[in-house]
């Protein structure tokens, strides 16, 4: 079953566009191009005052965190992005509607 994965990271999105815009978008395009084999259906992040979201859409729970736990690069991303914390990540199940696009 899907799985919706919300990472909250306390931070400036600014930061992270900055980062991204710079060295940073390799190392960040390496990392998507590794979860998408590794099974991620969607990923985007969002910015709001104060955080950062990662939203992810995986297969199921297992998968993304063993994605998680075998990219030791994402660690780097949320230094140099900015990161003012650890992330607090939530699993939601995806529900099977007709008004889906």
């Amino acid at each position: 079953m899907a799985v919706i994965t919300i990472l909250r990271i306390p931070g400036n999105p600014s930061d992270l566009e900055r980062y991204a815009a710079g060295p940073g978008g390799q190392i960040m395009q390496r990392i998507s191009q590794a979860g998408k084999a590794a099974g991620a259906i969607r990923h985007t992040f969002a910015g709001g005052e104060g955080e950062i979201l990662v939203i992810d859409e995986w297969p199921d729970q297992q998968s993304f965190e063993a994605f998680f736990a075998s990219q030791p690069e994402i660690a780097d991303v949320m230094r140099d992005g900015g990161a003012q914390g650890e992330p607090v990540t939530t699993f939601y199940r995806k529900l099977d509607t007709p008004d889906q696009f």
